[in-house]
């Protein structure tokens, strides 16, 4: 766990509860995140069993009370995170922060607000009780390298979603002036959304073409889009793998000796003159 420089006035429990709740190189912090994580697969559980009618009118209590069990938990846990850590401003706003946030206070809007004519409002918030699993990301180390993988490839993936909206916008525009109105492409936008449908190989099958021509278009669209699917596959792919080759598995490629550089990653001699690939 990183370690934190406390102010000297923070209290000797403030420091004990932060190593507890924000490390998990301890059996308590340990014990922590586990109860944690149970307790927040149990709320998502709550909410999905509360949406089928028949069992939230037979366990409706025992959902209620469960709930609320539930969220003085993540309460207190809230309150905690912010009372011990330097600067709580920074926790507050952070994504974790925020997600928290969102997880707590439905149940105390729900109290507060109640009535019948504010039904729809009270079952919107209710059902913010889900992002709770996003709380689960934190505890998962995993997460950070799809995460990393993800930032490291946004630039070519974005080129990438560029490039498609461009061929949808083109797909469309023909579609419209090979179709036209009377086989249902009634305007550009339509054309585009058939094109987008069509392209990532979903085919709601509301708008198809008719004419020979617009069908060889959309057979054309539907082959490139199966690879159109493997694109961002194989870019956060390859810095997934990148980032699973530990630092130490690194080799050099290029021999110093001698200068051959056709050496697998994980060499650590050189096979043309046999000089250790690491060494100065």
């Amino acid at each position: 766990m990183k370690k934190i420089k406390f102010d000297k006035d923070h209290a000797a429990w403030r420091v004990k509860i932060y190593h507890i709740i924000y490390g998990a190189d301890t059996p308590l912090g340990k014990l922590f995140d586990l109860v944690l994580l149970a307790l927040i697969v149990l709320s998502i559980i709550l909410v999905m069993l509360e949406s089928v009618a028949s069992i939230n009118i037979k366990y409706h209590d025992q959902f209620y009370i469960a709930e609320w069990i539930i969220t003085i938990f993540f309460s207190i846990e809230y309150i905690l995170r912010i009372i011990t850590i330097n600067k709580p401003r920074n926790y507050i706003f952070s994504f974790y922060g925020i997600v928290d946030l969102l997880s707590t206070i439905p149940s105390y809007i729900i109290f507060f607000v109640g009535g019948s004519n504010m039904f729809l409002a009270v079952r919107a918030l209710r059902l913010l009780r889900v992002f709770r699993i996003l709380k689960i990301t934190r505890y998962i180390g995993e997460s950070q390298k799809l995460i990393s993988a993800l930032k490291n490839s946004r630039a070519k993936i974005s080129i990438f979603l560029f490039a498609v909206l461009i061929v949808c916008i083109i797909t469309g525009t023909l579609m419209y002036l090979v179709e036209g109105p009377e086989n249902g492409f009634t305007n550009i936008p339509l054309s585009i959304y058939w094109a987008i449908v069509t392209l990532t190989t979903v085919g709601f099958g509301d708008i198809h073409p008719l004419t020979p021509l617009g069908r060889f278009i959309a057979s054309f669209i539907m082959i490139v889009g199966y690879g159109v699917i493997a694109v961002p596959t194989g870019i956060v792919g390859a810095e997934i793998s990148k980032d699973m080759i530990k630092p130490n598995e690194r080799k050099p490629y290029v021999c110093k000796n001698c200068g051959e550089d056709n050496h697998k990653p994980t060499s650590e001699f050189c096979h043309n003159c046999g000089k250790k690939l690491n060494e100065n």
